[in-house]
């Protein structure tokens, strides 16, 4: 990587945000950080630019609000500020039986998950495209391979999302733009917190440390890997349910979130 490339980061106040401003830090990148939480994010600046000398710019943003993602692009590429990177990472869940969660909450999910996302890739992809020179990694979740009750808008969201990113990698092949999506299974991040669920059994004997998560994804970006799920387990997991019919696949995955 060059010195002097630019990577946008969404939801870069904690999780794999941190981890991905870290990561590209290390490699002399500078970075464009957005999330809602601006006291976190002048923490992370200040962190990384002590630490690795790279410049860091902070762009507040609610990517639920249609004019804050246009924003991102209009405060970057608009103002000269090219992006080589962009980690759609900005993302959450919301637990229960979809009938009982509060809309507002969902609404706000499929909004950031799949509308900001799809948008950012869109704005930013164009550019990158005009370029003949990109790179961009979709978050998305093992929750995208089989239906996920108690996340039932989620998962489908996230099936969206790999089904999406898969689908630019290979429009873009030739380009210079490459897209990868990342899979994650249960990692150590706020989600669970945010989503309003106490760990299970599964998820604590699947949870994975966020950072290796993070680079797996970062090296699939650079290598326009089309989609992969980090771990072992989660490897396992989505291979054997494969196996089985979807109607059983549905079953385990609700016992699993119980």
């Amino acid at each position: 990587m060059k010195t002097k490339e630019w990577a946008l980061l969404t939801g870069a106040s904690s999780g794999f945000g941190v981890d991905y401003a870290h990561i590209l830090g290390e490699r002399g990148v500078n970075l464009v950080l957005t999330a809602r939480r601006v006291d976190r994010l002048e923490e992370l600046k200040n962190e990384v630019i002590s630490k690795y000398g790279v410049e860091v710019k902070i762009i507040p943003a609610d990517l639920s609000q249609t004019e804050d993602v246009q924003k991102l692009f209009n405060e970057t590429e608009g103002q000269g500020t090219h992006i080589s990177y962009l980690i759609n990472n900005a993302g959450f869940g919301v637990y229960g039986d979809f009938l009982d969660t509060d809309w507002e909450s969902t609404q706000k999910m499929l909004m950031v998950d799949i509308m900001a996302l799809t948008q950012l890739t869109k704005v930013f992809g164009d550019a990158m495209k005009k370029r003949k020179s990109g790179n961009i990694l979709l978050v998305g979740s093992i929750g995208a391979y089989q239906p996920c009750p108690t996340y039932a808008a989620y998962g489908a969201a996230k099936a969206y999302v790999m089904n999406f990113g898969e689908a630019l990698n290979s429009e873009l092949r030739g380009s210079g733009v490459k897209v990868a999506v990342l899979n994650p299974g249960v990692t150590a991040t706020e989600f669970l917190k945010v989503a309003g669920q106490k760990p299970t059994a599964y998820q604590r004997l699947a949870m994975m440390k966020s950072r290796p998560v993070a680079e797996v994804g970062v090296k699939a970006m650079l290598a326009g890997t089309p989609s992969i799920v980090p771990g072992f387990f989660n490897k396992i997991m989505i291979w054997s349910s494969k196996l089985l019919p979807r109607v059983v696949q549905t079953r385990v995955a609700h016992m699993l979130m119980n």
